[in-house]
């Protein structure tokens, strides 16, 4: 088990440090995090090191009887993409850390794109 849990710990090292490296760019970052219940996704400016806004499904804004389905992770990318738009940020970085794309994290992803993001 120590070993996955390393392997695990290095693959998001290495996805988080060459998104910074390469987003030298003035394009902000849409990171995912999730848990078994939850989903969160925040955009963040690398480059002056702050929040742009961010949402999951612990908000108070969040309308939904379930947290850990796709619908949910939908539900969350488009009121991220909302939130973004609203900031005047349409073209995003997508950091899905060291989850792999599938499941939530791809619901996320799309629920944004339909909403008005561009990564």
């Amino acid at each position: 088990m120590d070993r996955l849990i390393k392997l695990s710990l290095q693959r998001k090292e290495r996805n988080r440090w060459n998104l910074k490296e390469v987003n030298k760019s003035d394009r902000p970052r849409l990171s995912v995090y999730r848990t078994n219940t939850h989903i969160s996704a925040q955009i963040i400016d690398d480059l002056k090191g702050i929040t742009i806004c961010a949402f999951s499904t612990q908000s108070k804004d969040f309308k939904g009887a379930k947290t850990s389905t796709v619908e949910a992770a939908e539900a969350v990318g488009a009121e991220i993409a909302k939130l973004a738009l609203a900031k005047n940020v349409k073209d995003v970085v997508f950091d899905r850390g060291a989850y792999y794309y599938h499941g939530r994290v791809k619901a996320l992803a799309d629920g944004a794109r339909k909403a008005g993001l561009n990564f």
